[in-house]
């Protein structure tokens, strides 16, 4: 958890530091699921908060660059599952002000947001070890936004902009959308976890992915989903298809430059 408030003027900014460890440790410390995680099984996830306006003491208006991480098997390498940008923070909070939640209420706006959060991150990890592993998750995050609704605060709204938390939740919760969540667990426990041993496999598995999204994108062509995916995976999908079968990566390039096409990363594919 990392806090930006150099826009703030203000001669007090324990305060900041202090709502950064806040937020660390109701993430860290709360029990989000019933299930035991050791030291070193705990989701790799980070918050980057810019805090740019404090209309008065207390409140603040900010954006949030959300990520999660997930490690691939016999590697040292980590694929991101997330990389989303919330544009939509509005809260308030006072230096040494408990945290408060609860599953089956609104409280205030920043623990909901960051409960929400806590359980989509918790469903993209579940979903990439195993198919639609994170259902459950899926619904938590959804009831969340629903109490939140009733605050009338940004980002819960089913109106408004495509890129917000309810458009988020409402894709995975989406059955007409499900085979992205399906698409999870294909791409990063059925391609990347098993790449070192049979990489070319790997692509055409990554590939039907693709094909995949393309058919859900030709449906939902401004789904915050498909732009997240893309967001996410784009360098990472350049450095899979810039190797291996030539068809395979021609096919794979035209998908992304159909779907995704405003990224120059994809020519490393073809060679340009």
């Amino acid at each position: 958890m990392t806090i930006n408030a150099d826009q703030i003027q203000t001669s007090d900014r324990a305060v900041f530091k202090d709502l950064e460890r806040a937020i660390t440790t109701f993430m860290n410390t709360r029990k989000w699921t019933t299930d035991s995680y050791k030291n070193h099984e705990r989701i790799n996830c980070g918050i980057f908060l810019n805090i740019s306006k404090m209309p008065s003491i207390g409140n603040f208006a900010a954006s949030a660059q959300i990520t999660i991480a997930r490690p691939i098997y016999n590697s040292n390498y980590e694929t991101v599952l997330l990389n989303f940008a919330d544009r939509d923070w509005e809260f308030e909070y006072l230096e040494s002000q408990p945290l408060e939640y609860n599953d089956n209420s609104f409280i205030n706006n920043l623990t909901s947001i960051l409960a929400y959060y806590a359980y989509i991150i918790l469903a993209l990890d579940y979903d990439s070890f195993g198919e639609l592993g994170g259902s459950q998750f899926v619904q938590k995050a959804l009831i969340t936004m629903t109490n939140a609704q009733s605050s009338g605060r940004p980002g819960w709204a089913a109106l408004g902009s495509s890129r917000s938390r309810y458009s988020l939740v409402e894709n995975l919760n989406n059955p007409q959308m499900v085979d992205l969540r399906k698409n999870t667990y294909v791409y990063h426990r059925l391609s990347l976890d098993t790449f070192d041993k049979n990489p070319d496999q790997s692509r055409e598995k990554i590939l039907e992915v693709l094909k995949n999204i393309k058919r859900i994108w030709t449906i939902y062509p401004n789904s915050i989903a498909v732009i997240s995916f893309f967001d996410t995976k784009s360098a990472e999908l350049s450095k899979i298809f810039s190797d291996g079968n030539l068809n395979v990566r021609r096919e794979a390039y035209d998908i992304l430059t159909t779907v995704d096409p405003k990224r120059d990363v994809y020519k490393a594919i073809i060679g340009n």
